[in-house]
């Protein structure tokens, strides 16, 4: 019963220190040393190997490394093996860290602040009080509501939108394509948490900007293809929107000569908001095995579906 890691192969050395602490028992391999590829039970990647069907014909379990599972080819993955998204509490951690320190950056005026002080201008800019200052969720999972609970210490008006309904204390929620205008209409900064799904590919776009407050700013935190980069530019060069804060692009990297890269209204991060932590990870990854191996219900199963 082997387990399989494909992914940054710096933390899969630690991937590798943990099992042996905690599971001395279990046969664990670090891509591309594969041994025999028959007694590959389970299997951590980020991006699978190719004819994953094939290689493994005995593999009864697929982990994302991530929280999301966009990067994952579904047709390659036979549906009798279940696709389990990390769910370790590291990377709610470090994207709670990441989306309120972008949400204040953008309150704040940062970005405002960090050209000014490449011009040299020294001119202060009125506080908006943080009641004032509605902040927006798309994306009401996990990490959605692990978000909105760390918001609620600076006193923004929060509101969140999802796919189907959630009631979050504190919290105004809209679920549904219906209730998008309305839940737009009251975000003065939108966090973009969404998964990349058929239904959410390129929603960041020209008709979402314009059914925001003038002057709203973006957090995108969700994956790079949410966002049409044209309508977004134009929104940024129209005052429709006054900065964003970008963690995710599309492709990744940027390549040198692409407009993010030196735009005074939007800070860029390289994919980093999150980060599984690979000392909870593998604790998740033991307890999803053994629920496996007892027939329980799995935590963070995918819905191919919905794609998520």
């Amino acid at each position: 019963m082997t387990v399989l890691y494909k992914a940054n192969m710096v933390r899969g050395a630690e991937w590798a220190r943990f099992f042996a602490e905690r599971a001395p028992d279990v046969p664990f391999r670090l891509w591309p040393d594969i041994g025999n590829a028959t007694d590959v039970r389970y299997l951590v990647a980020w991006v699978p190997p190719d004819d994953i069907a094939t290689t493994f014909p005995n593999l009864e379990l697929v982990f994302s490394v991530g929280a999301g599972v966009d990067q994952f080819d579904a047709t390659k993955l036979p549906p009798h093996i279940p696709l389990v998204r990390m769910l370790e509490p590291g990377i709610a951690e470090t994207m709670v860290e990441y989306v309120t320190l972008a949400v204040l950056a953008l309150h704040r005026d940062l970005l405002h602040f960090i050209n000014q002080q490449k011009e040299q201008v020294w001119r202060e800019i009125r506080i908006t009080p943080a009641r004032r200052r509605r902040v927006g969720v798309m994306g009401l999972g996990q990490l959605g509501q692990a978000v909105l609970e760390r918001l609620k210490a600076f006193g923004f008006p929060l509101s969140g939108w999802n796919r189907s309904l959630r009631e979050i204390a504190g919290v105004a929620c809209y679920a549904g394509a219906g209730t998008l205008p309305e839940f737009l209409a009251h975000a003065d900064i939108l966090v973009c948490l969404l998964p990349l799904t058929d239904e959410t590919r390129g929603i960041l776009n020209a008709d979402l900007f314009a059914r925001l407050p003038r002057g709203a700013g973006l957090v995108n935190v969700g994956r790079g293809r949410h966002l049409i980069e044209a309508d977004f530019l134009a929104a940024l060069d129209s005052g429709a929107l006054s900065g964003a804060v970008l963690d995710v692009t599309d492709p990744e990297p940027l390549p040198a000569a692409h407009p993010f890269w030196s735009h005074p209204r939007i800070l860029l991060t390289p994919h980093n908001a999150s980060m599984t932590s690979p000392d909870t990870a593998v604790d998740f990854v033991l307890d999803v095995i053994a629920r496996h191996r007892r027939g329980e219900a799995l935590p963070g199963l995918v819905d191919r579906g919905r794609g998520y």
